[in-house]
């Protein structure tokens, strides 16, 4: 099954329709910043939940504000989109969804000030990003993260993403998963598109949000995991390219590559190799809860075909 519809120039329209000039500023200058969001098909309950979606969209309007784009919507109003353009598509499997918002206005001229902007939304049917979700190789990259003052990780900008591609396709290439990526003081930063977290001494390690990381929504939903259900600390601290050759357990997590565990950096093994235990049950709770499975955390989630949105205006 593949996506039919898009939310463009304020309608639901077929997605062969929603095109932009080759003139177009993002496209020129990467003046653009988008979101990801996951829907996840419950075939029992015969629902679809998207996991956070508020958040998600309050992330979209801060870009847009870093921007300086002007969005005529709240975060209700990109939720109602949102549902009205799932239930066209009328998905019964897991989806993608990637709100957009970005300079539309056809302008030779590199700035941010004057420039109009817009919002744009697509779904497609999607699954695995990582393959390896059970067991990434990973390597940490000869490139470095790009830090707060050249371009805000804080913010999912479109042109900061040929950094991450650099990243990703030298590891491809060079026959691992992914690739761990250090920031400018040489410490972990991120994968190439997820936050990361080890294991070591009974307690979660994550890089802090000045380590040039997004502020990721799954990050912020897996520290709250690890203390609350597992029990265990969590520590935001800067973390050493060595430390993953001697912790326990290692994993990525984002809304893409949801809980991916990370079995061996720089080809040495992560503790004995597997997975761990603790990723496996972290991993166990997360797609229990985002499927709907776990009535205490059902606020998270945002049924679409029990929710009846309003008219688009």
């Amino acid at each position: 099954m593949q996506n039919k519809y898009a939310f463009f120039n304020n309608r639901i329209v077929p997605i062969e329709e929603a095109t932009v000039s080759i003139m177009t500023h993002a496209l020129n200058y990467g003046t653009g910043a988008f979101g990801g969001l996951r829907g996840y098909w419950n075939a029992d309950k015969e629902e679809l939940f998207v996991f956070r979606p508020q958040q998600h969209f309050e992330r979209v309007l801060y870009s847009a504000k870093m921007l300086m784009i002007d969005l005529p919507y709240s975060v209700s109003d990109l939720v109602n989109i949102l549902l009205t353009l799932l239930q066209k598509e009328g998905y019964q499997q897991d989806c993608y969804i990637r709100p957009l918002v970005y300079k539309s206005q056809p302008l030779i001229g590199v700035r941010l000030n004057d420039v109009e902007g817009t919002f744009s939304m697509f779904s497609v049917p999607f699954g695995r990003y990582v393959d390896a979700e059970e067991g990434a190789k990973v390597a940490v990259s000869s490139w470095r993260r790009i830090s707060d003052n050249s371009i805000p990780a804080r913010g999912k900008f479109t042109g900061a993403y040929i950094n991450s591609a650099f990243i990703k396709t030298e590891a491809l290439l060079n026959g691992y998963d992914e690739a761990l990526v250090l920031d400018q003081s040489g410490h972990i930063s991120e994968g190439s598109a997820e936050n990361v977290f080890i294991f070591r001494n009974g307690k979660a390690i994550t890089p802090p949000v000045n380590s040039d990381i997004l502020e990721g929504i799954t990050r912020r939903t897996i520290i709250h995991l690890i203390r609350e259900e597992l029990g265990l600390e969590v520590e935001e601290r800067p973390i050493d390219r060595t430390e993953f050759y001697v912790c326990d357990e290692a994993f990525f997590c984002g809304t893409g590559v949801q809980i991916a565990a990370i079995t061996e950096v720089d080809r040495r093994p992560v503790g004995d190799g597997k997975m761990g235990p603790l990723v496996s049950e972290l991993r166990d709770l997360y797609f229990n809860i985002v499927r709907g499975n776990n009535d205490k955390y059902i606020n998270w989630l945002q049924p679409v075909y029990a929710t009846t949105p309003e008219p688009i205006a």
